[in-house]
C-alpha cells in the first residue's frame, strides 16, 4: 500500500473545486472546529507528513486515510501560500466558536451605546486578526498599514452602530436589533480592502494553469477582495438577520421573561447553529483558486503574457484568500 502512496497526489482536491458542492464539502472538512483541539505537535507531524508525501517519501505503514487526515489538519492550520502555521484565532476553524460568542453578545447587548461600542470593538479586533491571517501572503503589509486598517474599520463600525443606534431609538425594536449587522457589513467593506491594500496597490501574483508565475495584477486583486467581502457578509447575514426575528417572537412568551439572564447564552448557541453551516457555505461561494480572463487584465500585463505565451493562456489564476 505504501509503495502506491508514493505517487499519491496529496494536493489534489478530494472534491471537485469547480463546483459549489465540491467546495462546500472541502470547507466543511477544513473549518471543522474540532481541529482546534489538536495539539501543536500533531499539527507539526501532519505538516511533515504532507511535505514528505509531496516529495514522494511516504513513511512505511502510512495509510491513505492518514494522509487525508494529515492534509485536513494542514489545510486547517497552515497558510496555503506560505505554509506557515496560522494563529489559532485567525483560522477559519475558529470562526464558529469565536464568531458565535461575539455575534451572540452583539445581538443581545444592542440597547446602550457603551455596550454597542465595546462589542463592535471586540468584533473588529477579531475580524482584523482573521483578515490579516488569511491575506494573500505574497503581498506583505507593514505594521503601520495594519494599524490604519484596524482603526479605520473599527471607526466605521462604531460610527455606523452608534449612529443607527441613536437614530432608531424610536423605531420598532426589531429595527434596532438589526443595527449590529449593518455595522458589521459596513466594517467588512472597509476592513478587508484596507488590510489587503498592498494587493490593491502592487497587484496580486497571477499564474498560468500550471502555477507558473506570470506577474502581478491589481484587477485580479480587486476581484479576489470583492469576493471575500461578499463571502464575509454572507457568512454573518442569516444569523444576524433571522435571529433577531426569532428572539423578538420568543421574548413575548412569559417563560422567556423569567429567564432573561439566559437570553445571551441562548443567542450565542443559536448563532453557533447558523455559523456551523454558514462558515463553509460562505467560503464555498467562490473558488479558492480564482481565475480572471486574460482580456480583463491590465494592458501591460496582458501584452507581456501574450508576448511570452501567445494565445496559450486564456485565463490566469490567483489565490483570492479567505
Amino acid at each position: 500500500m505504501t509503495a502506491s502512496l508514493t505517487m499519491f497526489n496529496i494536493d489534489a482536491p478530494r472534491w471537485d473545486q469547480n463546483t459549489f458542492m465540491g467546495r462546500l464539502k472541502h470547507f466543511f472538512n477544513i473549518t471543522d472546529p474540532r481541529t482546534l483541539l489538536v495539539s501543536e505537535q500533531e499539527l507539526d507531524r501532519a505538516k511533515a507528513l504532507v511535505v514528505n508525501c509531496r516529495a514522494g517519501t511516504v513513511p512505511p505503514g502510512t495509510s491513505q486515510e492518514q494522509l487525508l487526515y494529515a492534509k485536513k489538519l494542514y489545510d486547517s492550520a497552515f497558510h496555503p501560500d506560505s505554509g506557515e502555521k496560522m494563529n489559532l484565532i485567525g483560522r477559519m476553524s475558529f470562526q464558529v466558536p469565536g464568531g458565535m460568542a461575539i455575534t451572540g453578545f452583539m445581538l443581545q447587548f444592542y440597547r446602550t451605546v457603551p455596550a454597542v461600542v465595546f462589542w463592535q470593538w471586540v468584533n473588529q479586533s477579531f475580524n482584523a486578526i482573521v483578515n490579516y491571517t488569511n491575506r494573500n501572503a505574497a503581498s506583505p503589509i507593514s505594521v503601520k498599514q495594519i494599524g490604519v486598517a484596524y482603526v479605520t474599520a473599527t471607526s466605521t463600525a462604531l460610527a455606523t452602530a452608534v449612529g443607527l443606534n441613536l437614530y432608531t431609538k424610536r423605531a420598532p425594536t426589531l429595527v434596532a436589533r438589526w443595527v449590529p449587522f449593518v455595522a458589521v457589513a459596513a466594517a467588512n467593506c472597509v476592513n478587508i480592502p484596507l488590510m489587503r491594500q498592498q494587493e490593491l496597490i502592487n497587484g496580486i501574483t497571477v499564474t498560468d494553469e500550471n502555477d507558473n508565475r506570470l506577474g502581478e495584477s491589481r484587477r485580479a486583486a480587486i476581484k479576489g477582495i470583492t469576493q471575500v467581502v461578499i463571502s464575509r457578509v454572507t457568512m454573518a447575514a442569516p444569523g444576524m438577520i433571522l435571529l433577531p426575528i426569532i428572539m423578538e417572537k420568543l421574548e413575548k412568551y412569559p417563560f422567556m421573561k423569567k429567564i432573561q439572564v439566559l437570553h445571551a447564552p441562548l443567542q450565542v448557541i443559536l448563532v453557533g447553529g447558523f455559523l456551523v453551516f454558514m462558515v463553509p457555505f460562505a467560503c464555498a461561494l467562490f473558488p479558492q483558486r480564482s481565475s480572471i480572463a486574460l482580456s480583463k487584465l491590465e494592458p501591460d500585463l496582458r501584452e507581456s503574457v501574450v508576448a511570452r505565451h501567445g494565445d496559450k493562456v486564456p485565463y490566469v489564476y490567483f489565490n483570492k484568500g479567505l
